[in-house]
């Protein structure tokens, strides 16, 4: 038999099956919550017109941090002026990401209050709650004693690091649930770990650092088996499926576009309805179309070209109106 005749294996894929219950749709309300990897996964979301919200505090790479802000937003905690510091010429807050820096104190106590109201709100709506986690190694800052989510820069002497145990993440892993499902009981939770390696923190320990995420969230898995918790395996999609640097950026680091379109076909396979999957396609033709430029804007042939894609889209907003173009 010549080989071009023969079947070709060429990587080993990861068996997932049609998520049968609780699937997201066009009515869900989607928030994602975690590593930069969950920003990927909502930039698709957002592309493909769904309801959803990403990272109301910005990039959160560890559950300790993701179980504080969660915490914050349900009890309405706001925060006070003693909780900023000044560096580098403008105000943080070591709870939040840098992208909520500002030069004025009022301004960035103003945007965290304002985002605690969001997030307080949409945690209270959200259908399905998407966390990706992306590191166990902590920061604890030495003058609060307080593990934080971001260090912004500060010297590193200010700081001591730590690696989270299994059952120290467990246990905030069963916290968030739980404090989310106080507020509402019938939403579902995704968790993933991302692919993205933290390979500032060393090779092996980046290893031991993923491994401590997956032991800590199958350990939930396995007391909240029938409470809509589930798994998805994201890192172990580009570990094991795409095991090939042209999946990478070019820090080696990151995935690039492809793997996280990749990704994101097996994600909406497993957890969109068939309705959800035929919108979405829906969506991404309007989409390219929107992006279209063309040779003449005030040729005939445009018109009529503008004429149908107005048609299409109040076509699908007719049935979704939460759909905007």
């Amino acid at each position: 038999m010549r080989l071009s005749e023969k079947k070709m294996k060429l990587l080993t894929q990861i068996q997932l099956d049609k998520q049968p219950h609780n699937q997201i749709d066009y009515k869900a309300n989607v928030l994602l919550l975690g590593s930069c990897f969950s920003e990927n996964i909502g930039d698709k979301f957002e592309y493909f017109k769904f309801q959803s919200k990403v990272n109301p505090f910005g990039i959160q790479f560890h559950p300790l941090a993701i179980e504080n802000l969660i915490t914050r937003a349900i009890t309405k905690d706001y925060y006070s002026e003693t909780e900023l510091v000044f560096n580098n010429e403008q105000w943080c807050c070591l709870e939040a990401h840098s992208k909520l820096n500002a030069v004025s104190k009022e301004v960035l106590l103003n945007t965290l209050n304002a985002q605690i109201e969001a997030a307080h709100h949409y945690l209270k709506k959200s259908s399905h709650i998407i966390i990706t986690l992306g590191t166990a190694w902590v920061y604890r800052y030495i003058a609060t004693n307080k593990i934080v989510a971001n260090c912004h820069k500060l010297k590193q002497k200010e700081f001591i690091k730590e690696l989270l145990s299994v059952e120290q993440i467990t246990a905030s892993l069963e916290a968030i649930v739980s404090l989310v499902r106080h507020v509402n009981p019938k939403v579902n939770f995704i968790f993933t770990v991302s692919p993205v390696r933290h390979l500032k923190d060393g090779f092996i320990e980046n290893t031991q650092s993923k491994s401590h995420l997956v032991a800590a969230i199958h350990s939930l898995l396995s007391h909240r088996a029938k409470s809509r918790c589930h798994y998805f395996p994201s890192y172990e999609i580009v570990m094991d499926e795409l095991r090939d640097y042209r999946f990478y950026a070019k820090d080696m680091v990151h995935p690039n576009e492809l793997a996280i379109d990749y990704i994101w076909g097996k994600f909406k396979y497993v957890w969109l309805t068939e309705e959800a999957l035929k919108i979405a396609d829906k969506v991404a033709a309007i989409q390219a179309k929107i992006a279209h430029r063309p040779f003449n804007p005030n040729s005939v042939a445009h018109q009529q070209f503008c004429d149908k894609l107005q048609s299409e889209i109040k076509d699908i907003q007719n049935k979704y109106p939460n759909i905007t173009f």
